[in-house]
């Protein structure tokens, strides 16, 4: 083997070796989708209304719509950041029921969130987390 076959082998493999192809270490996991908080609050805000709807079933009525709703905006934001929704069970999850004024802020907490990652959004998500701040505002204006 000539002297610059050797180097131009020994380079090679170098650069291998610096490229990660023989670390041991593992990937860093990804950093999680910016629009994740939004689907977890989705799916929180519904499952509140299931709670409150089953603890005042006069107000089921009223409630279930907008418990619908976030269930949409659930598999809509599950859909374009790639994730899978939690199961969910036919009747509502345990935990506390909520009262009108405790979902009402709710509401209203989570819409501050989506309208701040709307100003935060690629101009292809925008249109989504529009439309969700407007609903969750929308549904605080009900909750009234």
């Amino acid at each position: 083997m000539k002297r610059r076959q050797l180097l131009g082998t020994a380079a090679g493999v170098s650069a291998l070796a610096g490229c990660g192809l023989f670390d041991d270490d593992p990937e860093p996991p990804p950093a999680p989708d910016a629009l994740q908080p939004l689907l977890d609050e989705a799916v929180a805000l519904a499952a509140a209304y299931d709670r409150a709807a089953v603890a005042e079933p006069r107000l089921a009525a009223r409630l279930t719509p907008l418990a619908d709703d976030h269930r949409a905006h659930a598999a809509e934001l599950a859909k374009v950041i790639g994730a899978a929704l939690p199961s969910t069970a036919p009747s509502a999850p345990p935990g506390p029921a909520y009262s009108l004024k405790s979902l009402r802020k709710a509401e209203q907490v989570a819409q501050k969130t989506a309208a701040a990652a709307c100003r935060k959004a690629p101009a292809a998500r925008a249109a989504l987390t529009g439309s969700i701040a407007a609903a969750r505002a929308a549904h605080a204006e009900v909750l009234r």
